[in-house]
């Protein structure tokens, strides 16, 4: 046990030390990681948000399902009920989609217009609610082809949209946080190497008196992980903070403005996994970089 305290105080002030001769190169390092995982982070987070507003706007979007002259929604109520995905079901009969229709139009004569059209020219129809969007067209299709149902009608352009914004916004993300991964590992490289090449001498020494690679190198390799793991707990700071700032000025606008911050806030196993990503990914590019800087002198 005493063993093992006195190498990790070693490690430790060995690890500070290289830091503290660092200078503004660890500055460098730091704020490229940051940088690199502030855009990791909030692409993540920007995904998973437009994810649940994609499930919203499923929640709310509805199919009207029109039916066959004569037929009554009633009767097709409960079969469509059964079809799976589907969430809720309402009937809405052909004399109150008229009056709706009718009081839409500001006519006050609701018998004087039907009688001009020889009747209600309309027919039942069904509203259903889906419980995924991406289940929309599928469950169009099938309500399509139920006996009795005339036509399927649904609105899916925000939906797609959203979609189609979410696939885009990944392959940019994924483009430059790769570029970026690379400049931070190569920031990290040079900084480690130069601290290397600092403390030479006493490399050498350590060297002559017995000392293994690893024990000589280990504490270089902590010092990128450090940059990793300071990069990620700044870069979370401001994803936090930032946040915070939109979800609060969301909450003071209209009723739609609100049902947008409800969609962009997160859960709590992603609020839980998102600063795990940030360490992972910080902590990985600082052991890379580290890697590479000292690969070159301990293979001498």
């Amino acid at each position: 046990m005493l063993g093992f305290l006195t190498k990790s105080d070693y490690l430790l002030r060995e690890t500070l030390l290289g830091l503290k001769r660092g200078g503004w190169m660890n500055w460098a390092a730091v704020s490229t990681v940051t940088v690199l995982l502030f855009l990791f982070g909030s692409s993540l987070q920007a995904s998973w948000q437009l994810e649940s507003l994609l499930n919203q706007f499923g929640n709310q979007l509805q199919i009207s399902v029109f039916l066959k002259t004569g037929v009554d929604a009633a009767t097709l109520l409960p079969i469509v009920a059964a079809v799976p995905h589907v969430v809720e079901v309402q009937a809405v009969s052909k004399e109150a989609a008229w009056e709706s229709l009718v009081t839409d139009l500001g006519i006050s004569d609701i018998r004087g217009a039907t009688a001009q059209l020889n009747g209600n020219p309309l027919v039942d129809q069904l509203k259903v609610r889906v419980s995924d969007s991406d289940d929309v067209a599928t469950l169009a299709d099938a309500l399509g082809q139920i006996q009795g149902v005339d036509a399927v009608e649904y609105v899916d352009e925000a939906v797609r949209r959203i979609a189609e914004l979410n696939h885009g916004l990944s392959w940019v993300s994924l483009g430059v946080i790769s570029v970026l991964s690379l400049t931070a590992i190569a920031v990290i490289t040079t900084t480690i190497r130069l601290i290397v090449m600092a403390r030479r001498r006493e490399i050498e020494v350590m060297q002559l008196v017995g000392a293994t690679s690893v024990w000589i190198y280990l504490p270089f390799i902590l010092q990128g992980v450090a940059f990793g793991i300071a990069g990620a707990l700044i870069a979370w700071g401001l994803i936090s903070g930032l946040q915070e700032f939109v979800s609060h000025l969301l909450s003071q606008q209209a009723d739609f403005i609100q049902f947008l911050a409800n969609g962009l806030r997160l859960s709590p196993t992603q609020s839980l996994i998102l600063p795990l990503a940030l360490l992972g990914l910080g902590s990985s590019v600082g052991l890379v970089g580290s890697l590479f800087a000292v690969r070159r002198f301990a293979v001498r």
